[in-house]
């Protein structure tokens, strides 16, 4: 049964709205005027502090809290909220003269100059020490503030120390991880090959270019450390804000699919999910598949902590400085992509930046007031007509979705194909490959969970497990039980080839059991060139019904059905006629195994059989046009169905006899809905 989860803070119970507020750049004449522009632009929460430990703190342990005392009443006084920022993204230059220890050294061994942001030492005493003081004293200073509403903790946490502080901490984590037994540590790394056996800890370091590059075991738990230490970092962090604070939710806002840290992970220690989302919009060729992308890293999102909704902590209002193509967003496309986090799970919409910083890296990159510093703007008008439908559906809040479909994405999985030698270089494709499975769910509007392998999957109908190339302690036995339990589960090419550590599993593929479960045996996998191409031909009568041919490129697992029906085979190369896509029955469910990357109309219609099959939970009981996908969240009563159209033309969506109420006019909806270029719905039914 679907509940509604409360608001981010209960004494806020709408959505957010607002962005990053940098007020210290600015003089203090500017601070009323943004007061008034705010209300115009129907802001109601803005980020403060997050790079502001210089004027925070001028000289070590003299603080002057003055000017952020005046921003925060400010901020209360005009009915606003502040996102309160910790401020360790970037330190303050006395603190890295004074103390060299925090800045950060590179994987060659040389120490970085002061200089950018999170340029810093994880394990330093110091700086943990000096972020903790001063994190202590905002919390000391405004927990009774009445604009504090949540937590923002630092900014964007990555990248990694080789120091010799770091490479103490490596040793210490991997004396724990392996009960202080460095035989264990050998077996699990294979050491023997290439004569790299340790023979005492001390002789252990952090992958280098100019030492150990390519032990996949030693690259991969060096991974899990730099994670779990920016984990142990955070934690330090908040501990004053949770003594002091214990009422005030925290988060971090994440990078979508930023490949340095272990998200679902560390989702385990936010109280809310956020995200930093920016996305190309008009310069891929397919607006709608960039959206599909996006959609996906949204769920993701939602999905960390079991559908609890999320927020959207920076997007742009306009367009984005740094990346290659900064174009700007096209009429309509700021409602629709704002709304399109809020149609996914997201409780707030906010923006790098409000105010157009007059210098540096970022004084070009999109913001709420642009440099003409007034409310007369194309941009400006965009925010404030999405402030107004915002603060129309308090409804929304908290609500959610239960899928019955969910799609493996899982970060160490992506580490160890990243790093092994095998399948080429330039098209393992993991993070794209696991999209490709998810977009034909997205075009026929049916939910999704993105879930990692930890994950409890005996709620869903459909598990989708594409090139799990390493089985984590567990996961094979969660799968089994599910599919034994009545589930369908799909799973692909090289999948089930590595255990927890890298080591290939013995016996044939895929390994620790699935075999059985799928009823098949991986021989051996093909890699072809780019240009090469193969078919995949169903067979006749096959029990999905699919028909006609397939393309098939880049891998090809060389199967023998041991049980399992063939439900297609291919048509070329030395291993035409072998299998191609089975399915086996175990248990009172059903396993598929997809032999090789196939094409999307292979998708769409194999993916489209078993949604009709399996009777999969759909947003909108409609056909959806190209480029055109519904969402939906609920509360367990009431369904509101997000219908958005990422085409620059208009579309129509034929909704039947069904009637719905529009959240954004008030009037009944029924019949064909037409939406304009870039247009959005949102129904209640």
């Amino acid at each position: 049964m679907i509940q509604r989860y409360p608001p981010i803070n209960p004494r806020f119970p709408h959505f957010l709205h607002g962005g990053d507020y940098n007020p210290d750049q600015w003089p203090e004449e500017v601070w009323a005027e943004d007061m008034r522009l705010m209300k115009l632009a129907n802001c109601n929460a803005m980020s403060v502090g997050i790079f502001a430990w210089a004027r925070l703190e001028p000289e070590e342990g003299r603080y002057d809290f003055s000017w952020l005392d005046r921003v925060m009443d400010l901020l209360a006084e005009n009915g606003a909220y502040a996102v309160l920022a910790t401020p360790s993204g970037a330190r303050p230059a006395w603190l890295s003269q004074k103390y060299p220890e925090v800045l950060r050294v590179r994987s060659d061994r040389g120490r970085n100059l002061h200089g950018i942001r999170h340029n810093h030492c994880m394990t330093s005493p110091v700086y943990r020490q000096k972020t903790q003081a001063i994190n202590r004293a905002l919390a000391e200073r405004y927990k009774d503030h009445p604009a504090l509403l949540v937590w923002h903790i630092s900014n964007e946490y990555n990248g990694e120390c080789h120091c010799d502080l770091c490479q103490a901490a490596f040793r210490n984590w991997l004396k724990k991880k392996y009960d202080n037994d460095l035989d264990k540590l050998n077996k699990a790394w294979w050491t023997s090959f290439w004569s790299h056996t340790y023979t005492d800890w001390e002789q252990i370091e952090s992958p280098s270019p100019i030492g150990e590059p390519i032990l996949h075991g030693l690259n991969l738990d060096w991974k899990r450390y730099s994670n779990d230490q920016t984990i142990d970092f955070f934690l330090n962090e908040i501990q004053p804000l949770r003594e002091l604070t214990p009422n005030v939710p925290v988060t971090t806002n994440f990078m979508g699919l930023f490949p340095g840290l272990n998200y679902p992970k560390f989702a385990q220690y936010v109280d809310v999910v956020s995200w930093d989302n920016y996305p190309v919009w008009h310069t891929t060729g397919s607006d709608w598949r960039l959206a599909a992308q996006v959609s996906f890293i949204h769920d993701q999102n939602r999905s960390m902590k079991g559908g609890k909704p999320f927020m959207l902590m920076e997007s742009t209002p306009s367009n984005t400085n740094w990346q290659p193509i900064p174009k700007l967003k096209r009429p309509g496309m700021h409602k629709l992509s704002s709304l399109q986090a809020v149609a996914h799970g997201s409780d707030t919409v906010q923006y790098f930046q409000w105010r157009k910083s007059r210098g540096s890296a970022e004084k070009f990159h999109g913001a709420v007031v642009d440099h003409v510093g007034h409310e007369h703007t194309r941009v400006f008008k965009d925010v404030s007509e999405l402030g107004a439908i915002l603060r129309q559906l308090d409804p929304v809040i908290g609500t959610t979705v239960h899928p019955d479909v969910a799609i493996y994405l899982d970060w160490e999985n992506r580490w160890a194909i990243e790093d092994m030698q095998a399948l080429g270089r330039d098209r393992r494709n993991y993070t794209d490959t696991v999209i490709a499975h998810y977009l034909p769910f997205w075009k026929r509007g049916i939910p999704v969970d993105v879930i990692a392998e930890e994950a409890e999957i005996s709620q869903y109908k459909l598990v989708i497990v594409p090139m799990l190339y390493m089985l984590k302690p567990g996961v094979a036995e969660r799968i089994r039980a599910f599919v034994k339990n009545g589930g369908t589960l799909v799973m692909t090419y090289w999948s089930g080839i590595v255990d927890e550590n890298d080591l290939c599993f013995l016996g044939g593929w895929p390994g620790n059991g699935l075999r059985e479960v799928l009823g098949i045996w991986d021989e051996e996998t093909d890699t072809i060139t780019p240009e090469e191409r193969n078919r995949v031909l169903p067979v006749p009568g096959n029990e999905l019904g699919l028909s006609g041919g397939f393309e098939a490129r880049d891998y090809f697992a060389l199967i023998h059905a041991e049980g399992a029906r063939v439900l297609a085979t291919f048509g070329n190369d030395f291993y035409a006629g072998r299998p191609a896509l089975t399915v086996n029955d175990f248990g009172k469910g059903q396993a598929y195994y997809v032999a090789s990357r196939n094409d999307e109309a292979f998708m769409d219609s194999f993916f489209g059989k078993l949604a009709e099959r399996l009777d999969l939970l759909r947003a909108l009981p409609a056909e959806l046009p190209e480029g055109v996908t519904a969402q939906l969240r609920s509360d367990g009563q009431n369904r509101f169905i997000f219908v958005m159209n990422f085409n620059p033309a208009p579309a129509t969506v034929d909704l039947g006899a069904a009637s719905y109420r529009s959240l954004l006019s008030g009037q009944s909806v029924t019949g064909p809905l037409g939406l304009p270029a870039y247009g959005v719905e949102i129904l209640q039914a």
